[in-house]
């Protein structure tokens, strides 16, 4: 038995019967990490000797009797954008180089509290800002089903570790399809909570209105599981929402019969891959063989959507970056002459091109005599793309679309383009700007092998209906038992 191949919920069962120890979990992971990572650069810090201290504590307190928590002695990763005390946070970025947090993000709180053991912190596009992983400032994550192409992005640290085995589940945090997208390019289930599900104290913002924490996992249950964990109401972030948590790993096995799906038509777009189009249309005929109802729908404003969220996220990084000035921590230019100098060098040597490129954007968006004509107009189609998502779930309970247009594209093919880089979170950007949840779940395999992923979209808060869905989905199907050839 390889303990790395194992989801959370059996290894929760093999730690609860006392088959195996939460130090010898530890140790399988590590080894693999050990023997793997240097393919992949899942990456940016491992924190082994702290996750030996933490396991051997949790082995102790189990055999003593006590109460270790649900996701006692499970390994798991955290993207390098979340606040862990005493371990690097750098969001990939040359400017938090060396940066410590003194303290714990508040899902970091919860994972501590429910017994989970920190890997530790993975890869990712700086500061959350890119689709593939590549806009690092330190390495380049590659994806285990082929390594000559992306894992997707920003969260594709965590995403290439859960499916390359090096965790048993990650968190990632999804602005614009952060975490949906490259959980599609890398077969695996990502889950993007409504926003104020999920606290986002400690989570080094990008755009504060749109960023949410949500779970990487190899299955829907595991998802479920890791959710229930870190969603609720937290007093020390102003915009979580005080409602209650259900328990998605209970309700997991309920009928999808008679269940409205709706398709929106606008998803189905000229220039999509067609092997992605033949698998989402096969994921609709195993749904309603399982008694759902698609139906056909309209998202008329979908057109809008890129073009309103790079002024948005754009405008809010350009004032939540404003921050990183070298002087209290962080990265500081050497050859300053005096306080503007060691500014403006700091910022132009710690930032990368494509965190600078937003800061521009963002800051002339917000700008006299631009404000009015980008800025509030954005916020104006906002507002009627979350409209079309209100109307369209009065007739269905459940969105289906494709996650990405295509299937993982080749390292370094769409660097040189933004646009085209910026296109490929087209059908997840709309779920961040309506405030809905989103799950990614796979759905098939090109010819060459490389994943494919399905997306659901529900109504706010109602997450547990997307994962019936997803689950009724994954036990019909066998797409998640499949293993990247390393």
């Amino acid at each position: 038995m390889e303990l790395t191949g194992l989801t959370i919920h059996e290894l929760q069962g093999l730690l609860r019967r006392r088959e195996v120890t939460a130090k010898q979990v530890l140790m399988a992971f590590l080894k693999r990490i050990a023997q793997v990572e240097g393919k992949i650069q899942a990456y940016m810090t491992v924190t082994g000797l702290e996750a030996l201290r933490t396991a051997s504590r949790l082995d102790r307190r189990r055999q003593a009797g006590e109460n270790v928590g649900p996701l006692a002695g499970i390994p798991l990763a955290i993207k390098d954008v979340i606040c862990t005390q005493d371990v690097p946070t750098t969001c990939s970025s040359k400017i938090l180089d060396g940066f410590i947090p003194p303290y714990d993000a508040t899902v970091m709180r919860r994972l501590d509290q429910a017994g989970m053991v920190l890997l530790g912190k993975t890869n990712m596009d700086e500061f959350a800002m890119g689709s593939s992983t590549e806009n690092s400032g330190y390495k380049v994550t590659h994806n285990p089903w082929d390594l000559d192409r992306v894992p997707g992005g920003s969260s594709g640290g965590s995403a290439a570790a859960v499916t390359a085995d090096l965790c048993a589940g990650a968190l990632g945090s999804d602005t614009g399809g952060s975490i949906r997208q490259p959980a599609a390019f890398c077969r695996i289930v990502g889950v993007k909570p409504t926003y104020g599900r999920v606290s986002r104290y400690g989570l080094v913002a990008f755009a504060s209105s749109l960023d949410q924490i949500g779970p990487m996992t190899k299955d829907v249950r595991d998802a479920a599981i890791l959710l229930g964990v870190i969603a609720g109401h937290d007093a020390c972030d102003s915009t979580s929402v005080n409602v209650p948590v259900p328990d998605y790993a209970a309700q997991l096995g309920r009928e999808v019969t008679g269940l409205r799906i709706g398709i929106p038509k606008e998803y189905f777009i000229e220039g999509m891959d067609p092997e992605v189009e033949t698998a989402i249309r096969a994921a609709i005929n195993v749904l309603e063989s399982l008694g759902a109802k698609a139906e056909s729908i309209s998202l008329p404003h979908t057109e809008y959507a890129v073009a309103t969220y790079y002024l948005v996220a754009t405008a809010e990084a350009s004032s939540n970056l404003a921050r990183y000035d070298a002087v209290k921590y962080g990265f500081r230019a050497r050859e300053a002459k005096d306080l503007l100098s060691m500014y403006m060098k700091s910022r132009q040597n710690g930032f990368g091109a494509e965190v600078k490129r937003r800061i521009m954007l963002g800051t002339y968006a917000l700008s006299a005599g631009y404000y009015d004509a980008y800025y509030l107009k954005a916020l104006k189609v906002r507002t009627l793309i979350r409209k079309d998502f209100e109307d369209a779930f009065k007739r269905c309970e459940v969105i289906l679309t494709p996650t990405a247009p295509t299937p993982a594209f080749r390292l370094g093919e769409k660097t040189d383009d933004p646009l085209t880089m910026y296109l490929s979170d087209i059908f997840t950007i709309s779920a961040n700007l309506a405030g809905i949840p989103g799950v990614c779940l796979p759905c098939g395999f090109t010819q060459a092998g490389l994943p494919i992923g399905l997306q659901l979209l529900g109504k706010p808060f109602d997450e547990a209906t997307l994962l019936q869905v997803a689950f009724a989905y994954e036990q019909a199907t066998e797409w998640h038992k499949r293993n990247p050839p390393l």
